[in-house]
């Protein structure tokens, strides 16, 4: 069996930034113990898979080196790039179909719109383990899918030292933990970083799906719709965002690193 696959860089224009995802193209869907080997033998946060579907349609899954994800944004992202510039999809929009339901992605100038669920959160508690784990405590705390912590300053974010031995004892599948805090700079609206305890990646570079969360929380703080983030990850990605009420536009670059195929 012969498997096309990439290597793409989301959220940036530069390889070696942003979050690095695989893309591989199937004719049809293959036995999911060899999808979950191939997603390990990547040893990336996640990789995609695309299926051809009815009506000019796709199905996407993703995969971690763990696990199979409900959602993934930057390996979205990803497989929409190499849609439009490999193998030349010459359509306004691309239609995935996927666990977390139909996800179109359109191409507005060099950037990739990606259309998702809003995930808004509520008011939590922070359990003693999360808490042990980080060295220094938010102001707040929310949950959707995802633990949301918000910070005092961008500052802070950066400064935070998440301990993976004692976040690893709590099981958050297919969850994690996010920080978040108003931006320093002028022209950026809120930065954020991304822990997945129990992952092979423990701090995920660019989190796109972490995005339907942000989003809908800053754009009511904030009070706008249109909102431009940074992860403040050692990669570091750009995130524009804006929010649509009950889904959220996610949008960013995306460069290749690397293609080849799979023989297996």
């Amino acid at each position: 069996m012969n498997i096309r696959i990439f290597q793409i860089d989301a959220f940036t224009d530069q390889v070696f930034k942003g979050n690095p995802a695989a893309v591989c193209i199937l004719e049809s869907w293959i036995d999911d113990e060899v999808l979950m080997s191939i997603a390990r033998e990547n040893n990336l946060a996640e990789t995609a898979y695309i299926v051809p579907d009815k009506d000019d349609q796709f199905h996407i899954r993703w995969f971690t080196p763990e696990i199979e994800m409900d959602l993934c944004g930057h390996a979205t992202l990803a497989s929409a790039y190499v849609m439009f510039e490999e193998l030349g999809w010459d359509k306004r929009i691309i239609k995935f179909n996927s666990q977390s339901g139909p996800l179109h992605v359109s191409k507005v100038g060099q950037l990739y719109e990606m259309n998702f669920p809003s995930r808004p959160v509520v008011k939590a508690s922070l359990p003693d383990i999360i808490s042990k784990g980080l060295s220094i405590q938010p102001q707040e705390v929310y949950r959707a899918r995802d633990y949301l912590l918000l910070y005092e300053n961008q500052e802070q974010i950066s400064n935070l030292i998440a301990d993976k031995s004692i976040l690893d004892q709590i099981n958050l599948d297919p969850g994690g933990i996010i920080i978040t805090a108003i931006g320093a700079e002028s022209d950026i609206d809120f930065v954020s970083r991304f822990f997945t305890p129990q992952a092979a990646i423990f701090e995920d570079p660019v989190t796109g799906s972490a995005h339907c969360s942000l989003i809908p929380f800053w754009a009511e703080r904030l009070a706008q719709k249109k909102l431009k983030a940074k992860q403040i990850s050692q990669r570091e990605g750009l995130i524009h965002c804006t929010s649509l009420g009950e889904r959220v536009l996610i949008s960013g670059n995306a460069v290749k690193y690397m293609e080849g195929n799979l023989n297996i």
